[in-house]
């Protein structure tokens, strides 16, 4: 059968095999269960005929025929070597960095880590929470501000919420933010981008001159300055304060272990990059961008805070705090559409400070700034001109010729900046040697008074930092950073936080919306590969050929599957996608003389980013309602159009539906938005449903944004990295992002940058190519097929048990299913929560916990994982409808039953007392298979009110964990 060719053995097809789970034979037992002689009629079954590409067989993908592993590999290693990779001195935020191998090995490159759900469960994501503690400690303990977040995208869209966050917290009544002439070009750029259709006017200026007479809401300072320069940013903040205003400060985080810190400087809000503390320059990304707050702002930071609770035994036990999702609380009056992190990174980067400790990053600093006073020396000794006396860095050098300077340097391999025709920028960071500073030195030749015979002497004390600036308070102090000096040391501490963790390579993660498919090992191969990861974002475009050719491929292959004309990857976030097409949408209207179409309608089902997204491209939102099986209202929708005929922008849904549902109305949901003059905005979270049979383009939307961590393999690393690109028609091609730094990026009449780097996070695009490639069109047709029969093989297993609550035509669901506890709850007391909780003492991750409705489970199986995996699954839940019964029944205690006490830790099964009526046994090997492989939960349930009435968002000393 055609839908099957995929699993025959056929050596180009081997990927497939691998990366889809359940066997020929397997699909025929499910094909069985579910009532459909294959894969095709079931698909056939369950999608609207109207927006089938090609009914009865898929749509047709012109796609490059799949390779295997090793061919891909081949493949990527000869597009690596058309990277030319410079040692890179141009700095603007972006430095060159040791990435400990001890590190790189069991972090970056390790499942454990990598595969990791955002930590919504906290009490099977110990590990992980521990380590964005630590990450949280050290931007505190750095920035000197008592509350961090658990990281931002990149410092640039980090700057911008700080800048939204600012105008909520003032109290000046300005609609101006002053930002620093002297800031990042890329940050200047973003905060535009993002300030322009809130009507927030950015005011850029010279801050050497004190603050500018605008009304303003808050300040933003760059510390040290993009040119390098080192100065006193009080002065600033304190006028900022006196006209009622918040003063932000851009920090360099390895700065500030020589640096007083923004908090001792009077800063509400620091912001920066962490790419330094060991992470890998990737062609701009990913990055952990950091945001620290003071005590007064700390329950509007944007995105993601690490707080510490107690569990049900009294013990601290870590978890998300203060509702950190606040997109899905407030809506379209939320100030932030972040629902993301870059936990991943923010891990390396916290590990890196772990690993070296304060001694170890003020050596750092110190080797880094004595160096580039070396240089600054013997520059001046040559008769240049260095253009600041007091720098950390950076310096800028007055040359005859800016051209012939960079130019030498590139013949020595090393990319300098050319800030203007008279000034080069150079920029040393940790892997700057004395030699590369020789060469570098001769780079700039010989000025009329100096001497080409001068040589350069290094000087480790020497120091050319402001003394009123020079850091006096200790900092990571905590034990944590100062115990795993040996590589055995932190190893050991690494393995025992991830043994802590349940993530992708234990079990399978069934979370509904959020694709949690394999993220195979020949995929993830080439991100560390220094062709990929050494690059700078700013080195000229000639030395990136390759990773140019990846984004190029990818963009041509998104369109493909899409069914859309154009593709940006440089959106870093699904909610920066978001943004960025609705910012397309917007940019078109007023390209037609229709700036007044504002309004746009968003389904009440909708994930909580789209009306948050569509607040900060400058829309209202009208909500349109949703039947009682989870659709569109169509009646609403006809009513909300009319009523908006004038001022509709776009209609924002997600197909197929938040619900898991093929809606049959989508083409007419179009239709209405189109006849009422706006625009449809098709969110792609579950493009998974869709590839190889429909195309969003092509029935009828005008924009997505994808999620290339969900349906194209990059993993989800605990939280992050991401990358959510924007694909659009033609017609508004000329609207997506494009970047100051790279005329490549994006279209010239762009709606400027969503991102810091020009191609979002670069360095991470490998993995999505890898998997286009070994998959080819084929696979990713089966792919779809077996993912949305896995759902509904696992809707009719459940079925019985637990009714599920939204089904499309035949009764089917698309990949994933919603499962309705609300009826046992109301019988029985026992919540959708306690089942969750209780799927851990199983060894699975729970599925996606009261969305879209409260009191339901959202179960997604994906493609990926085979048919024992999935029965597994089901006897869990099925065991776990038994214990409801017992409760039901009276058999168990309403509030003592093993569902109420999960989860089970081992600590507290083998402790002297035991005073629950069911047994030890019950608790902990509800299924006999359990006695043979069991994940033991570290702690117990986690008291969430607790935490959030007792805010600790920092390492509590280790006296905390004693009895």
């Amino acid at each position: 059968m055609p839908d099957q060719s995929w699993n025959m053995g056929a050596p180009a097809r081997v990927f497939a095999d691998r990366h889809i789970g359940p066997t020929p034979a397997e699909v025929q037992e499910m094909l069985k269960t579910v009532g459909y002689g294959s894969t095709a009629e079931l698909m056939s079954a369950a999608v609207p005929e109207s927006i089938l590409t090609a009914p009865g067989t898929g749509a047709p993908l012109d796609l490059p025929e799949a390779l295997g592993e090793a061919e891909a590999l081949a493949a990527l290693k000869e597009l690596a070597a058309r990277n030319a990779v410079r040692t890179s001195m141009i700095g603007l935020g972006y430095y060159d960095t040791l990435t400990p191998p001890v590190i790189l090995r069991n972090i970056l490159e390790n499942p454990a880590w990598y595969t990791a759900y955002t930590p919504y469960q906290p009490e099977i994501s110990q590990g992980r929470l521990e380590a964005l503690l630590n990450f949280q400690t050290m931007v505190s303990d750095l920035t000197g501000l008592p509350v961090s977040g658990a990281s931002l995208l990149d410092e640039a869209t980090a700057a911008a919420e700080a800048m939204t966050l600012a105008r909520r917290a003032s109290k000046a009544k300005g609609n101006a933010f002053v930002v620093d002439s002297d800031v990042f070009p890329q940050t200047l750029q973003v905060l535009r981008t993002r300030a322009e259709p809130l009507g927030i006017e950015v005011v850029v200026a010279d801050l050497t001159d004190g603050l500018p007479d605008a009304e303003a809401f808050g300040v933003l300072v760059q510390y040290p300055a993009s040119s390098g320069v080192v100065r006193d940013p009080s002065p600033i903040v304190a006028a900022a304060h006196e006209r009622g205003a918040m003063a932000v400060v851009a920090a360099d985080i390895l700065a500030l272990t020589l640096l007083r810190s923004p908090g001792d400087l009077g800063a509400d809000i620091a912001v920066g990059s962490t790419q330094r503390f060991g992470v890998p320059l990737g062609f701009g990304g990913p990055h952990a961008g950091y945001m620290a707050v003071g005590e007064k702002l700390r329950r509007q930071l944007p995105g993601r805070l690490v707080g510490v609770s107690v569990d049900n035994a009294g013990r601290p036990a870590y978890r998300l705090a203060l509702q950190t999702r606040e997109q899905h609380i407030r809506r379209e009056k939320a100030t932030s559409n972040i629902c993301t992190a870059q936990v991943l990174l923010a891990i390396m980067a916290g590990m890196y400070a772990v690993y070296h400790g304060p001694d170890g990053l003020r050596a750092i600093a110190r080797q880094v700034h004595s160096r580039t006073v070396a240089l600054a020396d013997a520059l001046t000794e040559r008769g240049f001109e260095v253009v600041h006396s007091a720098y950390f860095d950076t310096l800028r050098v007055r040359v005859p010729s800016s051209g012939r300077v960079v130019e030498a340097a590139l013949e020595a391999g090393y990319n300098l900046l050319a800030v203007d025709q008279s000034t080069v920028g150079v920029s040393v960071d940790e892997t700057t040697s004395a030699a590369d500073l020789e060469k570098v030195l001769a780079a700039f030749g010989e000025a009329e008074r100096g001497s080409s015979r001068i040589r350069l002497s290094v000087d480790e004390s020497a120091d050319r930092l402001p003394s009123d600036l020079a850091r006096g308070v200790d900092y990571l102090t905590h034990e944590v950073f100062n115990t795993h000096r040996s590589e055995t040391s932190l190893l050991r501490y690494m393995r025992r936080l991830s043994d802590r963790d349940l993530a992708l390579d234990r079990t399978m993660i069934p979370l509904g919306s959020c694709t949690m498919k394999l993220n195979a090992t020949a995929e993830m191969e080439a991100i560390t590969w220094p062709e990929f990861a050494g690059l700078h974002p700013f080195a000229p475009l000639d030395q990136a050929a390759g990773s140019v050719a990846v984004v190029r491929d990818l963009e041509a292959w998104l369109a493909e599957v899409t069914g859309y004309d154009a593709v940006s990857l440089q959106p870093n976030a699904g909610s920066q996608g978001e943004l960025a097409g609705l910012l397309a949408i917007r940019g078109y209207h007023r390209s037609r003389g229709e700036a007044h179409r504002d309004v746009c309608l968003i389904p009440s089902s909708a994930h909580g980013t789209n009306a948050a997204s569509a607040v900060m491209a400058g829309m209202r939102v009208a909500v349109v309602a949703c039947d009682d099986n989870g659709n569109v209202d169509v009646a609403d929708l006809r009513a909300k159009t009319a009523e908006h005929a004038d001022d509709l922008a776009a209609i924002m849904v997600t197909y197929p539906s938040t619900h898991g549902v093929y809606e049959d109305t989508i083409t007419e949901v179009c239709r209405l938005v189109h006849e009422a003059g706006g625009q449809v905005y098709v969110d792609g979270a579950n493009l998974n449903a869709l590839l190889g049979w429909a195309k969003p383009g092509e029935f009828g939307a005008d924009v997505s944004h994808l999620n290339l961590h969900k349906t194209f393999c990059i993993p989800h690393g605990g939280g992050g990295p991401g990358v959510g690109p924007v694909a659009v028609r033609s017609h508004l091609a000329g609207f997506l992002p494009n970047h100051p730094g790279q005329p490549e990026a994006g279209p010239h009449t762009g709606v400027g940058p969503v991102s810091a780097a020009p191609f979002g996070s670069a360095g991470i695009l490998p993995i999505s190519w890898a998997y286009v490639r070994m998959m080819g069109g084929d696979g990713l047709r089966a792919a779809t097929e077996t993912a949305v029969l896995s759902a509904n093989y696992l809707a009719k297993r459940l079925e019985p048990h637990f009714p599920v609550l939204y089904t499309g035509a035949e009764g089917l669901v698309a990949h994933e299913c919603v499962i309705d506890i609300r009826p046992l709850q109301k019988a029985t007391g026992i919540s959708n929560e306690d089942v969750a909780k209780r799927l851990m003492d199983y060894g699975f991750h729970a599925p996606t916990m009261s969305f879209p409705v409260a009191g339901t489970l959202m179960v997604e199986p994906t493609e990926s994982e085979n048919l024992a995996e999935l029965e597994r699954f089901v006897q869990a839940l099925i065991a776990i409808r038994g214990e409801i019964a017992r409760v039901e029944s009276g058999e168990w205690d309403a509030d003592d039953n093993p569902l109420r006490g999960a989860p089970h830790t081992a600590e507290a099964l083998t402790a002297d007392v035991w005073e629950h009526g069911y047994t030890r046994a019950e608790a902990a090997y509800p299924l006999s298979s359990l006695r043979q492989d069991k994940y033991w939960p570290p702690v117990g349930r986690i008291d969430q009110a607790y935490g959030d009435r007792n805010l600790v968002c920092s390492c509590p000393p280790p006296e905390a964990f004693e009895l």
